[in-house]
């Protein structure tokens, strides 16, 4: 198991009384920039293990009655039909499932702001649909200069053009389905139309990375700029916090970069700006929160290495360029560690050239390797998956799980009824007929309690998998790399 690393309930209870008295600076009402996943923060605790995935909703529900949530999404990314990559759905989508889930633990939605609107007809569609589901939209615009023309966007043909959200909470946090969605340029227009008000109102910065009390190269912190080397995120020392404490803290370049603009914005929305560093803006905790270094260190190694085998893959299939590889191959080179260094990776290789056929392992929780092969009645990740279920419940190898019985029919079904071309069982058809099977079989039954237990495991493979698997190993929780192969040679890949 992965030693611990963080202590979630003091950062619940830290993060808290900072947000508090952040807003208490501000005449009680503070627009909060929520960058990163505010819930499914799976990065985070991947590399900060102890931190709970849901860490920052949690911190929210003990402000409950203070806060509000705006939702931003730009219009540009509505009319491309932009994906958010870890669960394969659109940001449209994504922005009716945050909701739901806001909803869901009682938290306040107020509204929706439809950013950089310029009369795109997708955007149109989403604010009609999201207005007869009974939901408050507004919409920001495009201002011509932005975010350098300050004298055009701090006036009535910047700022002032926005449609104001009504908000009735302290604490509005604003959030989005992915980066460049406009939370910033949100919580500085609300700024403007507040201070128009007469409303005393102030800006915050929640980003959970890079972690600015840890050292610039810190694991950590790497592993930040690995799973941002496509938004060409690069972490630096604040040298405004720098110069103006004698401090040395970590941000990022895009908030270092934009600071003397959003300086400039708050002198001239509040008449002095309350900050002297994008340092100064952020209100994270989690560096005062790690409680095992080492464990921290090792972990976000891992990431990086996992973040290495994802740039490839996606470069292969044409969704990045080779700039985010190298930009990864310079951290690794940084944090001193290797791609063969992922336990995984050498026993799958190993058994891909034993069979010249795909081959898949695992990396148990007490450190064990199981491997799988592909076979005609099983792809090499479904036979891993089954192996390892053995393994997990001491099950002789010899017993089989799943009898052919069971198997070949659904083989049929594939082929002759559904037109797939492959019979092989995919992860989710074995784990149905490992269920089916449960049902009179006591060993499948037995093998079928183990499946918690794959959680945080290591997996990779010889071959990039079918959405489907990549999909089943990551509902089962297991941090799933692939190679950058095919196993046909063609040019089209369901």
């Amino acid at each position: 198991m992965k030693e611990i690393a963080f202590d979630n309930d003091k950062y619940i209870e830290l993060q808290s009384k900072h947000i508090l008295e952040r807003i208490s600076k501000f005449g009680n009402k503070l627009y909060l920039e929520f960058g990163g996943k505010l819930f499914d923060d799976h990065h985070a605790a991947r590399v900060l293990p102890g931190f709970q995935p849901d860490s920052k909703l949690k911190m929210l529900l003990n402000l409950k009655d203070e806060v509000e949530i705006v939702i931003a999404v730009s219009a540009n990314d509505i009319a491309k039909n932009k994906i958010r990559s870890d669960i394969g759905i659109t940001y449209d989508a994504e922005v009716l499932r945050l909701i739901d889930a806001f909803r869901g633990t009682g938290l306040y939605v107020g509204s929706v702001v439809i950013t950089q609107y310029a009369n795109q007809s997708s955007a149109d569609v989403f604010k009609a649909h999201l207005e007869h589901l009974g939901i408050k939209v507004f919409q920001h615009y495009v201002i011509p200069g932005y975010p350098n023309n300050i004298p055009m966007i701090v006036s009535e043909d910047g700022y002032g053009k926005n449609e104001y959200i009504e908000t009735t909470k302290p604490l509005v946090v604003v959030t989005a389905p992915g980066p460049g969605s406009g939370k910033m340029a949100t919580c500085l227009s609300q700024l403007y139309h507040e201070h128009k008000r007469g409303i005393k109102a102030g800006y915050a910065k929640f980003e959970t990375f890079p972690i600015w009390n840890l050292p610039l190269k810190h694991p950590v912190n790497l592993a930040y700029e690995a799973a941002t080397a496509d938004l060409n995120d690069i972490n630096m020392i604040d040298p405004f916090h720098l110069e103006a404490y004698g401090v040395t803290t970590v941000n990022y370049n895009r908030d270092v970069e934009i600071f003397p603009v959003l300086n400039a914005m708050f002198e001239k929305i509040l008449g002095e700006s309350p900050y002297k560093s994008p340092t100064d803006m952020g209100v994270n905790m989690a560096g005062y929160c790690i409680v095992n270094d080492d464990a921290a260190r090792k972990a976000s190694s891992e990431e990086i290495l996992r973040r290495y085998y994802a740039a490839k893959v996606d470069f292969k299939i044409g969704h990045t360029t080779e700039d985010t590889i190298k930009k990864i191959e310079l951290i690794m080179s940084q944090a001193n560690i290797t791609p063969l260094e992922r336990r995984c990776v050498i026993p799958a290789l190993q058994k891909a050239e034993e069979t010249d056929a795909p081959a898949f392992a695992i990396e148990l929780p007490d450190g064990s390797i199981v491997t799988g092969k592909t076979s005609s009645l099983l792809g090499a990740c479904s036979a891993a998956l089954l192996n390892a279920l053995k393994a997990l419940g001491n099950i002789n190898d010899e017993i089989p799980l799943i009898s052919p019985n069971i198997i070949e029919p659904i083989q049929k079904l594939k082929v002759n009824s559904l037109g797939n071309h492959n019979p092989r069982l995919h992860t989710d058809e074995v784990l149905i007929a490992l269920a089916i099977s449960a049902t009179t079989n006591p060993v499948s039954h037995l093998a079928m309690q183990q499946l918690d237990k794959l959680k945080g495991c290591e997996a990779h493979s010889t071959v990039i998998l079918s959405q489907v698997d990549v999909n089943t190993f990551r509902k089962l929780n297991c941090n799933l790399t692939c190679e950058d192969q095919y196993q046909t040679k063609k040019l089209y890949h369901r």
